[in-house]
C-alpha cells in the first residue's frame, strides 16, 4: 500500500509538467518493462492463451477504466480526497462478488456496505457549494479497480502474477493513448520528469507485486484490511508534500469507509 501511495505522488508531480495524457504513455510503458522482465525470468509467456478469454477481456477493460480515471482524480483533485474514496473498492467488491459470483451475504453485511457508500457521499458533498464534478473520476476509478479485481478472480489461474502486471500496465498504455488523442496536447520529452516517472513505474511494480504475493500466500480476511493503510500514506502524502488541508466532511467520511470495510472483513470471518 506504501508503494501504491508513493507512485500516485510521484505521477501527480510528473503530472505537473508533462500532460496527463503522455504521463500514462510513459508509466505503462516503464512498468510493463519491468514485469516483462521479471515474466521472462521466471519463464512465464507474456501472450498465453489465456489472454483471449472473456474473463481477462472484461478485467483489461475494467483495468483502463480504473487506471485512467484514478490518475486524473490524483491529478487534477486533492491526492488525500483521491485516496479516501478509493477505500471504498473492497466494499465494492463485496457487493459485485454477493451479485455476480453469487456469495452470501447477510443483511448486516449488506447494511454496512450502504453505509460504506454513504461514507463516499458524506467525503463527496454533492449538495455542498465545495462539491467539484471532478471529484467523480475518484468514484469512477474506484468501480474500475473493484471490477477489475472481481474480475481477477475468475481469471485463468494459469495467468501468472508477472504477466498480470506486463498486461495491467499495458491496459495502462492504452488508456494513456487514448486520452491523449481525446486531450489533444503537443508531445513534449519529460525532461525534469523522468525522474518522479521512473520511480513511479519501481514503486508501482513495487506495490503490485507486493500485494500479489501477498494475497497469494496470506490468509485473505488478514491480508485485505492492511488494504486500508494506503489511506494514511495516501493522506500524509498529499497534506506533507502538496500542502493539502484535511476537511472535517472527508476525516468523518474516511472514518465511516473505513470502519464499514472491516467490520464487513470481520463479518466475513465469521
Amino acid at each position: 500500500m506504501a508503494g501504491f501511495a508513493v507512485e500516485d505522488m510521484f505521477l501527480k508531480s510528473a503530472a505537473a509538467t508533462v500532460p496527463i495524457g503522455q504521463v500514462m504513455i510513459w508509466f505503462g510503458l516503464g512498468g510493463s518493462l519491468i514485469f516483462a522482465v521479471i515474466a521472462v525470468a521466471l519463464g512465464q509467456s507474456l501472450l498465453p492463451h489465456a489472454v483471449v478469454e472473456r474473463t481477462m477481456m472484461v478485467r483489461n477493460a475494467f483495468e483502463i477504466m480504473g487506471r485512467l480515471f484514478f490518475t486524473l482524480a490524483i491529478v487534477l483533485t486533492p491526492l488525500s480526497s483521491a485516496t479516501a474514496i478509493l477505500q471504498a473498492t473492497p466494499i465494492v467488491v463485496v457487493a459485485g462478488a454477493a451479485l455476480f459470483f453469487g456469495e452470501t451475504v447477510g443483511w448486516r453485511r449488506w447494511t454496512a456496505i450502504l453505509l460504506g457508500l454513504c461514507g463516499v457521499l458524506v467525503i463527496l458533498q454533492p449538495g455542498a457549494e465545495s462539491f467539484s464534478v471532478l471529484s467523480i473520476l475518484a468514484v469512477l476509478g474506484m468501480l474500475g479497480f473493484a471490477g477489475r479485481d472481481l474480475a481477477t478472480r475468475a481469471a485463468p489461474k494459469t495467468m501468472g502474477w508477472a504477466v498480470l502486471g506486463v498486461w495491467g500496465f499495458w491496459m495502462i498504455l492504452v488508456a494513456g493513448f487514448g486520452f491523449s488523442v481525446w486531450e489533444g496536447a503537443a508531445f513534449v520529452m519529460p525532461g525534469a520528469a523522468w525522474l518522479p516517472l521512473a520511480l513511479a513505474c519501481l514503486f508501482g511494480v513495487l506495490g503490485y507485486s507486493s500485494l500479489t504475493q501477498a494475497m497469494r500466500t496470506g490468509d485473505v480476511s488478514a491480508v485485505t484490511p492492511f488494504r486500508y493503510s494506503r489511506l494514511l500514506f495516501g493522506v500524509g502524502f498529499g497534506v506533507v508534500i502538496f500542502g493539502e488541508s484535511l476537511e472535517p466532511n472527508m476525516i468523518a467520511g474516511s472514518v465511516i469507509v473505513v470502519a464499514s470495510g472491516l467490520y464487513i472483513l470481520a463479518r466475513g470471518r465469521q
